[in-house]
């Protein structure tokens, strides 16, 4: 008996993902706008980072949120893209099985950072416009290594089982219908139940999202609640202003994230490879975006990258 159950699974030496299975022909063609997005999402964050870090006018609490914020871009594009960069150029399909589940815990962990980043940064805007006098005192650079440390632990630590739990199942296939290694795609090759994986994802994924936009919205409703009592000319175009980048930027997060959760929901009336492009363009469209928004939008920032270029000239 224990011979046959043996038998019935195979354990292979790696996984296949096999993007786009409706339209193989077309990811040649796709490969560009996601290389132009990838390289965009890089260099933005990359003058981003060296620009707060060369200029000490930006040696502030609230720069070094933004620079949390776009390291988590960067590793979730790195850890991401180049390998489907690499199937669509080269046809290399093969993903180890230790890569496999180091990619699931990249994503997982590193998204509910973002988006408790984002919720730090709601903070901080709170902060400042509600309590200005209070803000040096209360968002200090302490604040932001403490801040930083609990957004990595939290996380990290939560989101630590999803990879582990699948990797302990029984693979009975290894064709991942997916360009990339999310937990549901992988767990549903195993011939083992997987309730308790995807309810521990549901349920660890939900709370950590849920309660990080619910703080949001409360700070945003204060800040909100403020702003409207300012009778001062002028002043409440100025206030905000001074959140308006970051509220861009959790639209970003939030309509990519929440199409992607609606897909996902009505997958047996959509085609399978609308999820799966959106899953790819969630790890390409804010990382791209999220940078430029700031730079643009912010006059501190757009001096700074002028210092910088004056430099090297």
């Amino acid at each position: 008996m224990d011979a046959e159950n043996n038998s019935s699974y195979i354990q292979y030496p790696d996984f296949l993902l096999i993007c786009f299975p409706n339209y193989q022909s077309w990811q040649h063609w796709l490969s560009l706008p996601f290389s132009l997005l990838f390289l965009l999402a890089m260099g933005a964050n990359i003058t981003l980072l060296l620009t707060i870090c060369l200029d000490n006018s930006l040696h502030q609490p609230m720069y070094y949120l933004l620079s949390l914020l776009s390291l988590l871009d960067m590793v979730l594009c790195l850890a991401v893209i180049p390998k489907v960069l690499d199937n669509f150029w080269f046809g290399n399909k093969s993903i180890g099985f230790s890569a496999c589940f180091l990619q699931m815990f990249i994503m997982n962990s590193f998204l509910t950072m973002e988006s408790c980043t984002f919720m730090v940064m709601a903070y901080d805007r709170y902060v400042a416009i509600c309590h200005p006098l209070r803000y040096p005192s209360i968002i200090t650079d302490q604040f932001v290594a403490r801040a930083s440390v609990f957004t990595v632990v939290r996380n990290g630590l939560l989101t630590l089982p999803i990879p582990i739990l699948s990797s302990k199942l029984r693979y009975c296939a290894r064709i991942i219908t997916n360009c990339i290694c999310t937990n549901l795609s992988v767990s549903r090759l195993s011939c083992d139940d997987i309730t308790f994986n995807r309810l521990y994802q549901f349920v660890i994924g939900w709370t950590l999202l849920g309660s990080d936009f619910v703080l949001i919205v409360i700070s945003y409703s204060f800040i909100l609640r403020v702003v409207l009592r300012i009778k001062a000319e002028g002043a409440v175009a100025k206030a905000l202003s001074t959140c308006g980048s970051h509220f861009i930027l959790i639209l970003f997060f939030s309509t990519v994230l929440l199409v992607l959760v609606i897909t996902n929901l009505a997958r047996e009336r959509i085609p399978p490879d609308v999820p799966i492009l959106l899953n790819i363009l969630h790890h390409l469209i804010p990382p791209a975006l999220n940078p430029i928004v700031y730079g643009v939008r912010t006059k501190e920032i757009k001096q700074g990258i002028q210092n910088i270029l004056r430099r090297l000239q």
